[in-house]
């Protein structure tokens, strides 16, 4: 009993000699996780979108209807290096050479200069994507694309397919305002706008390097009203065999 006395006000007396941590002190620590914290999440968004995902907005009307201007899309990186490209992915890439019209920079104020940094590390805006492009792929290494037959459809490796996804002048039924037929040398793709008479597409620019594709798109996230996922058009490319 008398050990358990002693052992009581011992702890007491060692609990009020501690001494009381300053409200200054209070602060600095929880700065300091405030701090960490931030840090921490800036570290794992940069990471997210230098490795899996990023982030777009549409310039053009090349992919109307699917994809109006001013849409944000999400990509997924780990295409085409993880997951391989397929006929009717909607892919960002970068301008091969000539695709695009000169760029020029705008003077932009400090302030937003410094907003615009913070949103492209955590991946909420991207400086650089008037030097890429978004289309859809129709034709992937060793396909032959050719168009257009008596019904005004595209063909793949002779099998016509049925564009729902494709928007058209009214009284055009033609997907493409020129014939051509094309065989796709390896390691390169096809592609072609869903806004098929208002698109600079590989018609009139040629085939795009895979190395050169940034990922597939799989999301628009703003604006909110648009919000959906961007799946492969059903069955459109289903009885489509690759030539070997």
């Amino acid at each position: 009993m008398t050990e358990q006395n002693a052992t009581a006000v011992g702890g007491a007396s060692t609990a009020a000699s501690r001494p009381a941590r300053s409200p200054g002190r209070s602060v600095l620590l929880f700065l300091r996780d405030v701090v960490v914290i931030v840090a921490a999440a800036l570290v794992i968004s940069f990471l997210i979108k230098t490795f899996l995902i990023r982030s777009f907005y549409i310039p053009s009307e090349s992919m109307q209807s699917t994809l109006q201007v001013n849409d944000r899309i999400i990509v997924n990186q780990l295409v085409p290096d993880v997951v391989p490209i397929s006929r009717g992915d909607i892919v960002v890439f970068r301008d091969p050479g000539g695709w695009l019209p000169a760029r020029i920079e705008q003077p932009q104020a400090p302030i937003d200069a410094v907003g615009d940094w913070v949103l492209q590390v955590i991946g909420l805006s991207t400086s650089d994507s008037d030097e890429h492009l978004v289309t859809r792929v129709i034709g992937l290494p060793g396909d032959r694309v050719v168009c257009c037959n008596d019904l005004g459809q595209l063909s793949i490796n002779g099998v016509p397919i049925d564009e729902r996804y494709v928007q058209l002048p009214p009284d055009t039924t033609d997907v493409s305002s020129r014939d051509f037929q094309e065989e796709i040398p390896e390691g390169t793709i096809w592609v072609m706008g869903d806004n098929r008479y208002d698109s600079s597409d590989s018609r009139f620019n040629g085939v795009v390097p895979i190395d050169d594709v940034v990922g597939r798109a799989f999301v628009i996230s703003w604006p909110i009203d648009r919000w959906r996922w961007l799946d492969n058009p059903p069955l459109t490319f289903d009885g489509v065999e690759r030539i070997e």
